[in-house]
């Protein structure tokens, strides 16, 4: 049994988090806390009366340090690197949800984020928390740099054809629309019901902070530099992400040969699931579940590869896949935890 905290709890990672670990029967949650929301975890959601009694105060270092063995931190981005060095400190394993950690370049985390990297000595030590590419660095791991929610439905649907068929690709576009959960709890008037409701937009054009990330993962895997063009959208729904991929080839992959690739690639993963053909990703099919459905099609004429991804931005996208990096740490069953 590991006593777990969640830093962020009011927040909707922080609250998905704590949802999944009070199912986990090897977990017992022991801290909670939410600077800008204090009182009963069952009032800050509702949907949890019954099932907790834990009481949420602003952050306490030494309370965190006292009462926990791993920490998650569902904070906003900046934030988790003023935090985790003391945790790391005190030898408490942390799993980070904000962006903190996930870019090994403090340059690119500056131009991204806008502020310097306070913690570089455990930026350089941390390991991003993919699972299906970076498991076994995961077990062994004291910082885990949870990846972003759009990174994840992109680079699960781009891994098996970057890892198998690099010198082939020419481009990759990244076209992918998330729920306004995606957001976070924020108040901006472009995340209000009758701004969303009935509308549908692009957002952050070839800006996101999220390209990077994904460019310098693909990057790693393919050995070779390799840059994505990737736009997100705002769907008028709670949750989910749909991701179409558009990869540009020198020769065009034959399908069923690419499905089996990746069926091989993703064979043993507990999470990915590969759809068969003519078969398409839906949300209400993935979400509140830790999966990620993905199909391809290709355009001979065109040179052309389609692949679609569906994740849940609040599970696979943050909090499912901070749980499944827990269960690795800890030599839990990935598995461990999910209703499924």
């Amino acid at each position: 049994m590991i006593r777990a905290g969640i830093v962020g709890v009011s927040g909707y990672s922080g609250g998905e988090t704590l949802k999944l670990l009070l199912n986990h029967p090897q977990v017992r949650v022991t801290y909670v806390s939410a600077n800008n929301t204090q009182g009963p975890v069952d009032t800050l959601w509702p949907s949890l009366k019954g099932r907790t009694n834990l009481i949420c105060h602003t952050y306490d270092p030494a309370k965190a340090v006292d009462q926990c063995d791993l920490v998650f931190l569902a904070v906003p981005h900046t934030v988790a690197m003023r935090v985790a060095p003391d945790l790391l400190k005190n030898k408490k394993k942390v799993i980070d949800l904000s962006a903190d950690y996930r870019l090994t370049s403090v340059d690119a985390y500056l131009n991204w984020y806008g502020q310097a990297h306070t913690d570089t000595e455990h930026l350089s030590t941390a390991v991003y928390g993919l699972c299906e590419l970076f498991r076994e660095k995961i077990r062994t791991a004291e910082l885990i740099a949870n990846p972003g929610c759009y990174p994840t439905g992109s680079l699960l649907g781009l891994l098996p054809l970057v890892s198998t068929d690099t010198e082939n690709i020419e481009s990759i576009i990244i076209d992918a629309k998330s729920g306004v959960s995606g957001a976070g709890k924020k108040l901006a008037e472009g995340l209000m019901f009758a701004q969303v409701n009935e509308n549908f937009k692009a957002y952050k054009v070839l800006n996101h902070q999220h390209t990077p990330e994904i460019e310098q993962i693909l990057s790693q895997v393919a050995s070779r530099e390799l840059s994505v063009s990737f736009v997100p959208h705002l769907l008028p729904v709670t949750r989910g992400i749909l991701s179409t991929i558009y990869v540009r080839c020198v020769r065009t992959p034959k399908l069923d040969a690419m499905t089996d690739v990746y069926n091989k690639f993703y064979k043993t993963e507990p999470f990915v699931r590969v759809l068969p053909s003519g078969d398409q990703p839906e949300l209400r099919t993935v979400n509140h579940t830790n999966y990620c459905d993905i199909a391809l099609a290709v355009n001979e004429q065109q040179n052309l590869v389609v692949i679609t991804t569906a994740i849940d931005n609040l599970m696979k996208g943050a909090a499912g896949q901070a749980v499944q990096n827990m269960n690795i740490m800890c030599r839990f069953p990935e598995k461990t935890g999910f209703q499924l």
